[in-house]
């Protein structure tokens, strides 16, 4: 499961406005609402960053309101994955219903810098920076949070184990 992209680096406190501006919660369709992803933020991103790229913020990221639109605006968008500090707990929740992994180490947030190559392994719990050529480790996702993420999400992931049993 590792992948290999480039980063876009946020500081600490990123709440879910900066992320997706509240004007655009009506908005349902996951294509529309990647389309005004961190526009207010860091239009740069809006505008430039690719399917595969990563995030990598400081602490706290996902804090304010608890709506899912965030981050599913930020998987939309293509990212795969988010590498912070830390997380508001309700987005990291989130994050996971929707399908997008997250996970936490304060080692590569505080090394990692916009514009690297890294690659990133959430079963080993590995980073790897090949801008740097250093590697740092996080705790691996556990399997049941890793079926999940390889369903699409919580309810992809519950609507295959029904049709299982």
């Amino acid at each position: 499961m590792a992948h290999k992209g480039k980063v876009w680096k946020f500081g600490a406190n990123i709440d879910t406005d900066a992320i997706l501006p509240a004007f655009y919660l009506n908005l349902t369709d996951p294509g529309k609402l990647a389309l005004h992803c961190f526009e207010t933020n860091n239009p740069d991103f809006c505008l430039n960053s690719h399917e595969g790229d990563f995030i990598v913020a400081d602490a706290n990221f996902g804090c304010g309101s608890s709506r899912e639109h965030a981050p599913m605006a930020i998987k939309a968008k293509g990212i795969h994955c988010i590498i912070a500090a830390s997380f508001a707990r309700i987005f990291f929740r989130n994050a996971f219903n929707v399908g997008l992994p997250v996970i936490e180490s304060l080692e590569a947030a505080e090394k990692i810098g916009a514009g690297h190559e890294i690659s990133v392994n959430i079963k080993k719990g590995e980073i790897r920076n090949f801008t740097t050529r250093e590697t740092y480790r996080c705790e691996p996702l556990p399997d049941n949070m890793l079926s999940v993420l390889q369903d699409g999400g919580l309810i992809p992931h519950l609507l295959a184990k029904k049709n299982t049993q």
